[in-house]
């Protein structure tokens, strides 16, 4: 028994070698069903096959003992009165050949199988790719998912050992990149800290304070820099979140500030990040604020989709710019100036979280015409 199971799964343990025993048995199976029918057509329903004819006598000794002796007949040129032995229609004594019915039947019944057995081939062979493409897709969401289990024909188990190791390889990459954010991180603060010790001696409180905008501003860049480099919207978990809610405490701290943001619509809860989601809707709203003057959260809440659309009161952009400010440190020439600031990472990190929750954030502007038309940013994420 061992020694048949090992041939059995030497024998099935590729892909080649399982689809070789399907067809096999395909065309074995199929064989059988067709002859089966064949049998029943030509025993006329009856289970069993008519009795031969008769073998004729030889002229001989014989027919010299039944009587007078008759002479042969050719069985290609018939005599009158007698029809011919082997060329004549059947008779009861005479086997019937399979009718047109029963090879149409032997026909049709082998070529089924052979789709049957197609079909099955094709979804067993396409069950191992569909599993890759799934956790490919997981592993796009989530790096730190458990690793697929490496089973199947031999084939797929090199796959799936070749995915786990990429997989492991990019968690270790992350892990060294975190590392050196860390020390980046550490090591620019430092002087920074020191400046901002040196700056509190100035005498001029003029001066002292343009110090203190300058290093508020690096500070500010060095931040944001270092968390998009970080993705740490990635490790956060995902609970039911009151996005309407959300939106209103967004709008509330920035209208303390001296800010014009409105919220409008309603959403129901979403299965999302919060910390994430907050720091999304936060870029939006201050590039709106910071372009437009002031900002509109419309909330258009869908049965599979909830869109999040910030409008602004500004310029706009060129139909060609639409696309790459979403791009990480690109920004309109128009913006390089100390009254916008920003280094080009609000709407990439915008981008970069959408694209986490399942989403997308798309850029259009708004139905006027010149230099008012706004800004619309719209962002999707799906339930």
């Amino acid at each position: 028994m061992k020694r048949i199971a090992a041939v059995w799964q030497r024998c099935t343990g590729t892909l080649f070698g399982r689809l070789a025993l399907l067809l096999m048995g395909t065309a074995l199976l199929s064989h059988v069903l067709a002859l089966t029918l064949v049998f029943r057509v030509m025993s006329g329903g009856r289970g069993e096959l008519p009795p031969p004819p008769p073998r004729p006598q030889a002229f001989g000794q014989a027919g010299r003992e039944a009587g007078p002796q008759v002479p042969m007949v050719s069985a290609s040129r018939p005599g009158p009165g007698h029809p011919p032995d082997t060329f004549g229609p059947p008779g009861p004594h005479r086997p019937h050949g399979p009718s047109t019915w029963g090879m149409a039947a032997d026909v049709a019944i082998r070529l089924g199988a052979i789709l049957l057995a197609a079909w099955v081939a094709a979804r067993w062979l396409v069950r191992p790719i569909q599993r890759l493409a799934q956790a490919a897709h997981a592993l796009g969401e989530d790096i730190d998912r458990p690793p697929m289990a490496e089973d199947g024909p031999l084939e797929v188990r090199e796959a799936t050992r070749t995915f786990n190791q990429m997989q492991a390889r990019i968690r270790e990459q992350i892990s060294d990149r975190d590392r050196f954010v860390a020390a980046v991180s550490h090591d620019l603060r430092t002087p920074l800290t020191r400046l901002r010790l040196r700056t509190e001696g100035l005498a001029d409180e003029a001066e002292r304070e343009r110090f203190r905008r300058d290093i508020a501003e690096m500070d500010q860049m060095i931040a944001v820099t270092l968390d998009y480099l970080r993705g740490a919207a990635a490790a956060e978990e995902r609970v039911s979140l009151d996005v309407a809610a959300l939106a209103h405490t967004v709008a509330e701290d920035l209208q303390d500030q001296g800010h014009s943001v409105q919220v409008h619509g309603h959403a129901q809860p979403l299965n999302a990040q919060p910390n994430a989601l907050r720091r999304c809707l936060d870029n939006l709203v201050d590039n709106a604020i910071r372009y437009g003057e002031r900002a509109d959260i419309h909330l258009i809440d869908q049965p599979e989709v909830l869109r999040i659309e910030v409008r602004d009161q500004g310029p706009g952009l060129p139909d060609a710019e639409l696309t790459r400010v979403l791009a990480p440190f690109y920004r309109v020439e128009g913006s390089r100036n100390r009254a916008h600031g920003g280094v080009g990472l609000g709407l990439a990190i915008a981008l970069d979280i959408a694209r986490r929750h399942g989403g997308g954030l798309t850029l259009r502007n708004g139905p006027g015409q010149g230099g008012g038309r706004g800004l619309v940013a719209t962002l999707t994420l799906p339930r």
